[in-house]
């Protein structure tokens, strides 16, 4: 076959001629009409891109450009029989009394008593937990987008003599009534540990030990006190504090 000229990459036939064309990534000179548009994924669908491209030069479209396509939800079966986690978790306070027997078929009657708290909730067990055995180090740094053990600087940590330990503050201590620390190196180890806080002022909060705390400041040198978010036992919002 005879070529009237060639001109980059492009073979101009001299009994057909065709127009040439630059490749928009390469740069090289191939006839116009082997060029090819490039398509990429937009959504949930190609799109075209505009440019004119070689065979070297013309992409896949980026799967990762392409918008999951999530299913629809499977239809609902009738009459379904799901766990009953709130209940299977939950362990309720009961008073007891000796068994007793029905008189005709000899069948234990059930001899226990829930115990309801005055607005009529069921009483729960009070988990048991040291909670000078949560590792300080294991504090979660970030949940989300909020962060944790961030350190607070306290001006005082003190024990008035009973289970109530008083904190105070410099500056605003930025916390909320329930919120969780994570406190080592106090003066007296039973006050050290994991606790769900009471905000008082804005300059200060109180924590309740499971153990009377001898009256006298507690803060050290070597005090170090997080923020915290400890996972709870189901229904409850404070770490409990039983079990030394």
């Amino acid at each position: 076959m005879a070529y009237a000229s060639r001109q980059g990459r492009a073979k101009i036939s001299a009994t057909n001629p065709q127009a040439a064309g630059i490749c928009d990534r390469c740069g090289f000179v191939y006839q116009h009409n082997t060029l090819q548009w490039q398509y990429d994924w937009r959504g949930a669908e190609l799109q075209n891109v505009r440019i004119l491209v070689c065979g070297t030069c013309k992409d896949t479209p980026q799967e990762q450009l392409r918008a999951i396509v999530v299913p629809s939800d499977p239809v609902p079966i009738q009459q379904p029989r799901t766990q009953d986690f709130a209940q299977a978790e939950t362990n309720y306070s009961t008073i007891s009394a000796p068994t007793v027997y029905d008189p005709v078929t000899g069948i234990p009657i059930p001899s226990t008593t829930t115990l309801v708290t005055q607005d009529g909730q069921n009483m729960t067990t009070q988990p048991i937990g040291i909670p000078n055995d949560i590792d300080q180090n294991a504090v979660m740094p970030l949940q989300n987008e909020t962060k944790y053990r961030v350190r607070l600087t306290p001006l005082s940590v003190s024990a008035i003599g009973t289970d109530q330990i008083s904190v105070t503050f410099a500056s605003p201590h930025g916390l909320s009534t329930n919120n969780q620390i994570s406190v080592e190196g106090l003066s007296n180890k039973n006050a050290c540990g994991a606790y769900s806080i009471t905000v008082t002022t804005a300059t200060a909060f109180t924590y309740q030990s499971n153990v009377v705390i001898p009256a006298g400041s507690l803060l050290t040198s070597s005090t170090l006190m997080l923020t915290a978010n400890i996972g709870l036992p189901y229904n409850y919002d404070q770490i409990p504090q039983t079990g030394i």
